[in-house]
């Protein structure tokens, strides 16, 4: 479906790039002209000869199309076999309008966008997938020993136990001793150095309910959400419900919300970033070129990020700077000008003349939809920050904006992008994971279309 929309968009778009200087009464007036039935038929019949063109050539063979370089080469074949049949179209126009400059720009757009497209497709169905949930459990004594068996035993292939933290003085298991990661003192720091996504409180109600509340607090305030086996304790953000989830009964301390409404938001993700990116095709397809003629170097940049409960991935930009940019960055660190543990500076001499003009324009940020296609990633959230920036995070408070998916637009893109301080920066995530909901979602969608058009606090 989306090579038959690309070979109808790249035809008709060629046929506008080559006539748009003969429309001196505006496009409207120009396509009243055009669009008659004769022309609807034979754009109609061209998309079934394109189909059947694509599927001669192999590109839909699982076997032929493994190999990325000769899937390219597949591709070149049947534009070019695609571009000899529209050759036709310059025969029989009557008018002359479609014009052989059409059939060029047909098979550059449809090149390149169906390149960009498999390799878009390729990164999103090699993605790989987390198969452990990581749990910490807060307890040594037989409740804890009892939790970790029963999550072993009963999901060995969904949860691991990355280990015990607990400041009991008594006897413990073999099995708690040899994973104790300290005490309860240390909780906030544990949560800060390790990727964990949830705390399973394990310790006796009656005899140590402050320290249950104590961890509780500990898990809000660093963004990880917490479960305990008994409904007794004082919640300081959302409701509380009894669940039943397997393996475990228990009663969950989210720090942001867990709903249906997640189920919508990942929906929206979907389809409206696969629209978004197989409607970026060309504009991709323009921007690679341009990069690739004007600076040596990839045209993809790849950076990991920390993304859901401090979860690394490799987050997709179209690369602005020039090759061996990241080795650089320490020797410009003099110069940094943004607030905080981050890094900013306006006039970076590591950005290209061409990636100055992406980064204006925002279109470096567009390979991010790939992320947001895989999982890594949703429209609206938090942005990602590099591993240098949260290895100088100093709060752990700051941790809880790894409780949502990271996002390619959120507030902080609304409300100023690189004007604001790093404060106010953290401030606006922070309430949109307090706050959030998929009215605000929208909201924030259709505010960052002018915030892209004006180029506001774009570096």
């Amino acid at each position: 479906m989306a090579d038959t929309a690309i070979g109808v968009a790249a035809l008709l778009g060629g046929f506008l790039a080559a006539t748009s200087n003969h429309m001196p009464a505006g496009l409207q007036e120009f396509l009243e002209i055009r669009l008659t039935v004769k022309n609807l038929l034979l754009v109609l019949g061209y998309a079934v000869v394109w189909r059947m063109i694509c599927v001669l050539c192999g590109l839909y063979d699982e076997r032929r199309t493994r190999d990325p370089r000769l899937e390219a080469l597949r591709v070149v074949a049947a534009v070019t076999a695609a571009s000899a049949v529209a050759s036709i179209f310059p025969l029989i126009s009557v008018t002359g309008a479609f014009g052989h400059l059409a059939v060029l720009y047909f098979w550059i757009g449809s090149t390149a966008s169906m390149l960009l497209l498999r390799a878009g497709l390729r990164v999103l169905l090699t993605a790989p997938r987390p198969r452990t949930h990581d749990v910490l459990i807060v307890g040594s004594g037989p409740r804890a020993l009892g939790v970790f068996y029963r999550l072993g035993g009963a999901r060995p292939d969904g949860f691991r136990v990355l280990g015990f933290v607990d400041s009991s003085d008594g006897e413990m298991a073999p099995e708690v001793r040899s994973r104790l990661l300290g005490d309860l003192a240390g909780l906030e720091q544990i949560l800060m150095r390790h990727a964990i996504d949830e705390v399973l409180i394990a310790l006796p109600v009656r005899s140590r309910y402050a320290e249950i509340q104590r961890a509780i607090e500990i898990c809000e305030r660093g963004g990880v959400h917490a479960r305990y086996l008994a409904d007794v304790f004082q919640h300081r953000r959302n409701g509380r419900q009894q669940t039943s989830a397997e393996p475990l009964s228990s009663v969950p301390a989210h720090v942001s919300s867990e709903n249906d409404r997640l189920v919508v938001k990942r929906w929206l993700d979907l389809t409206v970033g696969g629209l978004l990116f197989v409607g970026a095709l060309p504009v991709l397809a323009v921007a690679a070129l341009a990069i690739k003629l004007t600076s040596r170097g990839p045209i993809l940049f790849a950076q990991e990020r920390y993304g859901l409960n401090k979860r690394r991935f490799k987050m997709y930009k179209l690369r602005t700077m020039v090759l061996g940019a990241e080795a650089q960055q320490e020797l410009l660190e003099a110069r940094n000008e943004a607030t905080g543990p981050v890094f900013k500076i306006r006039a970076d001499p590591r950005i290209t003349p061409v990636g100055r003009v992406l980064r204006r324009l925002s279109i470096d940020e567009l390979p991010q939809l790939i992320n947001v296609l895989r999982g890594d990633m949703s429209l609206v959230g938090p942005r990602p920050l590099p591993m240098r920036d949260v290895s100088r995070f100093s709060q752990p408070a700051l941790m809880r904006r790894f409780s949502v998916y990271p996002g390619i637009t959120g507030l902080w893109q609304v409300s100023g992008r690189s004007e604001l301080p790093f404060d106010d920066w953290i401030r606006l995530d922070l309430q949109y994971i307090d706050q959030w909901s998929l009215q605000l979602d929208l909201q924030i969608l259709l505010r960052t279309v002018p915030t892209v058009i004006h180029g506001r606090g774009a570096v």
